[in-house]
């Protein structure tokens, strides 16, 4: 912490006869008995479209709570990832199958991972959404390493899940953050290359949020620019569920093999 030092060591000769030198002489022994004045540092400038982080230890926590409470969901499809699966109502969205939500907001692919055993359901899962990495490029992480994480995920989850249907939501054109879009189309490319041999589904969830003009639209996010509101969620669900439709766990499990 800096702070402000007036130098009263060094002596100030002041003349008795030279004009205002009482009021001179005042001014210093004041400035000299006055403790230092601690000037704050300023905080560090937030980095360009930061997904605020939520407390994570209470999401982490409630997570194992709700593991604890009452009969697992068997055969359920468990979605796994940062906000935009935090803030999906999958409940009501996949009424007619078992969910279990794993998403923590501001989550980086780096924080699912170091959190993974215990964001794991009490019983294994039939099939397996995973949305995450668009936290990773606005904190400043490469498209090389995002998509080196997002596959070190996807794997891990192959291993411990060898025929769950697993699929991949491809990273999403949020208003706020479409000067990311070059490195997104990085990452959702390298994704979608290795998806075969890796033993998931790529799911291009980002072509139904574009408009016209190729731009996000706009009418299917919150205010916040970065966040989807009910009818952006409504094009995600049309497309999870269609796939979860179609998806075959013993297919997927030989394409991992």
């Amino acid at each position: 912490m800096r702070t402000a030092n007036i130098p009263c060591a060094r002596s100030t000769a002041i003349k008795a006869t030279a004009p205002g030198w009482r009021k001179a002489l005042a001014v210093l022994l004041v400035a000299c008995a006055t403790p230092a004045v601690a000037l704050a540092a300023p905080p560090p400038a937030p980095l360009p479209n930061a997904d605020p982080a939520f407390p994570f230890s209470r999401e982490i926590d409630a997570f194992a709570k709700a593991n604890s409470a009452g009969l697992p969901v068997r055969d359920a499809t468990l979605f796994l990832g940062s906000s935009s699966i935090r803030l999906w109502d999958i409940a009501g969205s996949f009424h007619d199958i078992g969910t279990v939500n794993r998403g923590f907001g501001g989550a980086t692919t780096a924080h699912v991972l170091h959190y993974y055993k215990r964001l794991l359901p009490s019983v294994p899962p039939r099939s397996i959404v995973v949305y995450v990495g668009e936290n990773d490029l606005a904190a400043g992480t490469s498209p090389e390493a995002v998509s080196r994480d997002i596959l070190t995920l996807l794997k891990k989850l192959r291993a411990d899940y060898p025929r769950a249907s697993i699929a991949w939501l491809s990273l999403k054109p949020s208003p706020i953050r479409w000067t990311l879009r070059p490195k997104m189309a990085q990452v959702n490319a390298a994704l979608a290359a290795r998806a075969k041999t890796d033993g998931f589904d790529y799911l291009d969830v980002g072509t139904v949020l574009l408009a016209r003009d190729g731009l996000p639209d706009a009418s299917l996010f919150t205010p916040d620019g970065l966040h989807m509101n009910a009818r952006g969620y409504q094009r995600w669900t049309s497309l999870v569920d269609n796939w979860l439709d179609h998806a075959s766990p013993a297919t997927t499990a030989r394409n991992a093999s």
